[in-house]
């Protein structure tokens, strides 16, 4: 099956489809932000991207949900929408589309998917009986549940014994296919511990899987049975075509898969992963439709150091952060501070100090000083540096930075990319303070003096540059008094081409600079966030 290669100037990342049983949480957050960040990192480097994100809202747990709250399925699905839209704003995500598994055009997607499977033979009518997780939306096997039948990602909650008629889909047919897939494309699944988490799962035998439900209203009903509703995963998996539809297209599969497909980049939770990188490549061999091209399975999240649940009362709501410290703020400590694909903690007494020291002191101290600089001995305007004088440590250094931080950003290696942005940075802290430029003007040597300024401030210019995929606001603030107009939070990539942008040395010679003025706010700790 075919595939698109990443530098084919277009870009298609997903984030999970988030399922509407309860408000969004930071660990929904969390891959989008992270989803944001390569879709605009893409952009920058003038890629044609799509963004999908959406909300999966179907199955007998909403149902229940909804029922217990004394709503109506729909109006539930539609209020908790509402909430995910309100906080993706709130977080600067920029997303291109915003899937709804309610949308009436995703039901005839479904329909001739399932159609497509069906006509292969790889759908049947069988018994089922086992122990249900409504949580989890899915059959467990025994050694996979806790005393009292009790599912190790919902510990509170007891499964439920069905035995039921439902239609199967016929994964085991597909078991050698998928072996020979994560043989071929050692890279298809990411990182390299979700990628052997599947391979042994794999490995111990693939085992058909119920497709449909039965006693459950809140879904699409399966096409040539209608007593029965289709399972809510092998209906959300295909938000992600669905999504793809241009706003005019009628829809069909042929029109979905015809302009975007196939995806480059599934980004998704560890507790998600057998769904993503077994169910679903099975479903699609099935179908004939030809394979993404990446899913990386990220970590899970804590609060000082223990998982986060409404039992413990230490979850962290997203929206009360954000409104605190700042969008900002939250996408470069998450990024920054935990390597994405492993799990990750957030420490506000941490997060408050790592803020404050990275972007407010280092980043935000060096432009503001070395503006004020300018201000002083240069009449406000871009200095000019000694076109001889290549070979110093910055220029070093920001030569090879623009190509170090693209393999970070492609590699999914977040914290990497910020480290090197920050070296960059401390090190222009270290440059200023050796070089004394206060000094040299006293000498009388403005040459020294210009080529010291020059270089320091197209030190914060490239750093801001490469870090504006996760911090558009404060590079926003930092091209702005560099004297350029480009907006980094809605993105005008044509403004600032990542070829010409990411390179060390363009800061216009002459340019007037902006008034100095603190890009990050210094961080307070109040009480702690809940």
């Amino acid at each position: 099956m075919s595939s698109k290669p990443i530098n084919n100037h277009q870009f298609v990342i997903t984030t999970p489809l988030y399922y509407v049983n309860a408000r969004p949480h930071v660990g929904s957050a969390y891959p989008t932000i992270a989803a944001d960040v390569l879709a605009r990192f893409q952009r920058l480097r003038g890629n044609s991207v799509l963004f999908v994100t959406g909300t999966d809202e179907h199955g007998q747990k909403i149902q229940r949900t909804a029922e217990g709250l004394g709503r109506d399925p729909q109006a539930h699905c539609d209020q908790i929408v509402a909430e995910f839209q309100a906080l993706w704003k709130l977080l600067d995500i920029q997303f291109d589309r915003f899937i709804r598994t309610t949308d009436p055009r995703h039901e005839i997607i479904v329909k001739e998917f399932f159609q497509r499977v069906w006509d292969q033979g790889d759908i049947y009518l069988s018994q089922q009986t086992g122990w249900y997780c409504v949580a989890c939306e899915e059959f467990k096997e025994e050694r996979e549940l806790l005393d009292q039948h009790r599912c190790t990602i919902h510990p509170t909650i007891e499964a439920e014994w069905r035995d039921e008629q439902n239609y199967f889909f016929r994964l085991s047919k597909y078991q050698d296919q998928l072996e020979q897939l994560y043989r071929d494309r050692p890279d298809f699944i990411q990182p390299d511990t979700r990628r052997n988490e599947v391979i042994r799962f794999v490995s111990q035998g693939l085992q058909d899987f119920s497709i449909s439900r039965v006693n459950l209203d809140w879904g699409i009903p399966v096409p040539p049975d209608p007593t029965h509703t289709l399972y809510v995963w092998f209906d959300a998996l295909l938000g992600y075509v669905t999504a793809l539809l241009e706003p005019d297209d009628a829809p069909s599969l042929d029109n979905a898969l015809a302009r975007w497909w196939p995806i480059n980049l599934h980004l998704i939770g560890k507790d998600i992963l057998r769904f993503h990188a077994v169910y679903w490549l099975a479903m699609l061999m099935s179908a004939g439709v030809d394979l993404p091209d990446r899913i990386f399975g990220h970590g899970y999240l804590t609060k000082d150091g223990q998982k986060m649940g409404k039992t413990l009362g230490n979850v962290l709501d997203p929206f009360a952060i954000v409104e605190r410290y700042g969008s900002d703020a939250v996408r470069y400590y998450f990024l920054k501070e935990i390597e994405f694909g492993r799990d990750g903690d957030f420490n506000e007494t941490r997060f408050i100090n790592i803020l404050n020291a990275e972007l407010a002191n280092d980043l935000g101290n060096l432009l503001n000083r070395t503006l004020k600089m300018a201000q002083k001995y240069c009449q406000g305007l871009v200095p000019s540096p000694l076109a001889s004088d290549t070979d110093n440590p910055l220029a070093l250094l920001g030569n090879t930075l623009g190509d170090r931080v693209t393999g970070a950003y492609e590699s999914l290696a977040f914290s990497e990319a910020c480290d090197a942005i920050l070296g960059l940075v401390r090190s222009g802290n270290k440059f200023i303070d050796e070089q004394a430029p206060w000094a040299l003007y006293k000498q009388g040597n403005q040459t020294a003096v210009e080529q010291v300024i020059y270089t320091v401030l197209e030190s914060v210019r490239l750093a801001a540059y490469l870090l504006s995929p996760i911090i558009p606001n404060v590079s926003n603030a930092i091209y702005q008094q560099l004297g350029f107009s480009i907006n980094f939070t809605h993105q005008q990539t044509e403004s600032a081409p990542f070829a010409i942008h990411s390179t060390w040395g363009i800061l216009p010679i002459g340019q007037p600079l902006g008034d100095p003025q603190p890009v990050f706010q210094r961080l307070e700790l109040l009480e702690t966030v809940s």
